[in-house]
């Protein structure tokens, strides 16, 4: 078995994970052990039981990481703390909050290293031949990862501590994965559907903290090549389409529901920005925000996927659902708890599919110029035209 040290995928990640490695096993740093150890004592311990003396705690946290790329966190993100967790959301909540679901969290982020470890040595022998490791996915890159939903949940509590280190994203391409700018975002303009927002994820975090999940959810970049290559379908021009004799496949259109409600096995569609998530972390709150809201597992995609290109788009199978909601933009409205009863397949992802692609911003009329029409229909083929083990899917958008 190849020692951590040597790993290419985990070499890939180490600039944009918060924990060390040493010769043969990934640790956090004592003071960060200290501190975790303490909140997962409870708030009679720790004395954090207000959204104030938390953000204290993850700032010192932050801290005690001493990483040079770990810049400041949002300068109203202490006030979006402090606001939500203070005087947004019920007294017995926040006393949930800070009994309960903090010092697991707490917990989780100790276990880090160790899932990190396992989900190295697993991703060997998932499938022959092919590697499904954490790694930085970048464009132009065909690739899959599988996650387990315990390693995805600690990897979104780190984003919640706002563990992550941030200064070589933006040469990387990658989106906002820290939630700084989430809670600044309350504090700095509140909204109704911002609080929310907050809520949806909070739901997350109380589920898999009384009930850790224990399935996978696999990411895929998929890749159309812009050139031609051998038993490889290129990316085809309007001559291809307008010569081609082979029929539309056969589609059905719902006039009403919601997409994510759909339960025949199709695929969904995310209208997302080129930035897989885009306004998810900040004050978006539109298509592609509301279903990273309500599968929050969505998220951790941020963490390692660049942004796209014209020719690819990412596919995201597995995805748990953990809230309802009514509403739209900026009327959204977390609702309630939602249990999603799905059935797995073969690798214990549930059997939800969603495939992200760039779409046009305000696109109206030119949408429908040849130039535009041609970069949807590309689309498709990354999309459906090889999907995962050949299973054919319809499509919902």
């Amino acid at each position: 078995m190849e020692g951590m040290e040597n790993r290419e995928d985990l070499k890939s990640m180490l600039p944009f994970l918060p924990l060390l490695l040493g010769s043969s096993n990934l640790f956090w740093p004592s003071e960060v052990v200290k501190s975790l150890e303490t909140l997962s004592k409870g708030p009679l311990y720790s004395k954090v039981d207000s959204g104030e003396l938390l953000f204290n705690a993850i700032s010192h946290i932050r801290d005690s990481l001493a990483l040079p790329s770990l810049q400041p966190v949002a300068p109203f993100a202490r006030g979006g703390y402090a606001l939500f967790f203070d005087e947004l959301i019920s007294r017995a909540e926040a006393s949930k909050w800070f009994e309960e679901v903090v010092p697991a969290l707490a917990n989780l982020l100790l276990r880090l290293p160790s899932l990190l470890e396992s989900h190295y040595q697993d991703a060997d022998y998932l499938f022959n031949g092919v590697r499904t490791g954490l790694r930085l996915l970048g464009s132009q890159e065909a690739g899959i990862v599988f996650l387990g939903q315990e390693l995805v949940a600690a990897l979104l509590t780190c984003a919640f501590f706002c563990l992550f280190p941030v200064s070589d994203r933006g040469s990387k391409r990658l989106p906002t994965i820290n939630f700084d700018h989430l809670f600044e975002d309350i504090y700095e303009s509140y909204s109704k559907k911002q609080e929310n927002k907050i809520k949806c994820i909070m739901h997350y975090f109380e589920r898999i903290c009384s009930s850790m999940p224990e399935g996978l959810v696999s990411f895929e970049r998929k890749v159309l090549p812009l050139e031609q290559l051998p038993l490889c379908v290129s990316y085809p021009e309007a001559d291809f389409w307008s010569k081609s004799v082979v029929s539309l496949c056969p589609f059905e259109v719902h006039s009403s529901g919601f997409i994510e409600d759909q339960s025949n096995g199709a695929l969904e569609v995310d209208f997302a920005n080129k930035y897989l998530g885009g306004g998810a972390l900040r004050s978006g709150c539109l298509q592609e925000e509301i279903r990273f809201m309500i599968s929050p597992e969505l998220i951790a995609g941020m963490l390692f996927l660049p942004c796209m290109e014209d020719n690819e788009a990412i596919e995201i199978v597995g995805a748990e659902r953990f809230s309802n909601y009514t509403g739209y933009a900026s009327s959204f409205c977390f609702s309630g708890d939602h249990v999603d009863k799905r059935n797995v397949d073969g690798f214990r992802r549930c059997k939800t599919r969603i495939v992200a692609i760039d779409a046009l911003c305000r696109a109206g009329m030119r949408q429908y110029k040849c130039t535009y029409l041609l970069r949807y229909v590309k689309f498709g083929f990354p999309v459906p035209h090889r999907l995962a083990y050949g299973i054919e899917r319809k499509v919902f958008l």
